[in-house]
């Protein structure tokens, strides 16, 4: 499996996500810059890592949305290719249309920073066990998914919420939710194919035991297994 990391102006998670793809995983990993037309021949997986876009002026994603390489990006995906958006990176996929619902303020107001614990709610290419509790590193001040009831109705019918916000122990609750998002939603897949993954918390800040952790890890080791 080959990945490609697309670097807006603003990332900021950009060599986290490169360390973790080439060095932890083995991963053949390229970067590619918002204003390429094209990705690299070749490109199984495509990251887009948290930061802030063009400042998240406007709206947390919304100027990435104009960018030149959203084109091949909706290109990869519809021919299945395996896309992640972590943080801002998945308010990218929200704002360009492979992901449905929004990204809004934090339901508090605060900028919300530490370890949170997300359990696996559907099974797809990043998440093989379901009922698995993860502790990820969240760093966002918007985070709060939300989704029109009907939108809310498919990714439940469909079965495309990868993530919620849990307890240690696994229960969804409202204390454990840190943002006020819909349901708790932390994660979220595309379509009948789920290639497309966004979350808002970072495994790639939680992909080694000198970070306090290694489960970030599994997702990433989870796709390469599935590819």
């Amino acid at each position: 499996m080959r990945a490609c990391v697309v670097v807006f102006p603003g990332s900021n998670a950009d060599r986290e996500m490169i360390h973790t793809l080439r060095d932890i995983c083995g991963t053949p990993t390229v970067v590619s810059w918002h204003s390429d037309t094209e990705l690299p021949a070749g490109t199984d997986l495509v990251a887009i890592p948290g930061g802030f876009s063009y400042g998240d002026y406007l709206r947390c994603g919304a100027l990435a949305r104009v960018s030149p390489i959203v084109g091949a990006l909706r290109a990869h995906a519809a021919r299945g290719g395996y896309m992640l958006g972590v943080c801002n990176g998945f308010q990218i996929l929200t704002e360009i249309g492979l992901l449905p619902g929004a990204l809004t303020r934090n339901l508090h107001m605060r900028f919300e920073c530490g370890d949170r614990h997300v359990k696996v709610g559907a099974v797809g290419p990043f998440t093989r066990d379901l009922g698995k509790v993860w502790r990820l590193p969240i760093a966002h001040g918007d985070g709060r998914y939300q989704a029109t009831e009907s939108v809310l109705k498919k990714l439940q019918d469909d079965d495309n919420i990868a993530l919620r916000y849990c307890t240690k122990s696994g229960d969804v609750t409202d204390e454990a939710n840190p943002n006020g998002s819909l349901g708790g939603i932390a994660g979220i897949y595309s379509g009948p194919k789920r290639n497309v993954l966004g979350l808002m918390p970072h495994p790639e800040r939680m992909s080694e035991s000198v970070l306090g952790g290694v489960d970030g890890r599994e997702l990433f080791t989870n796709l390469l297994a599935a590819g």
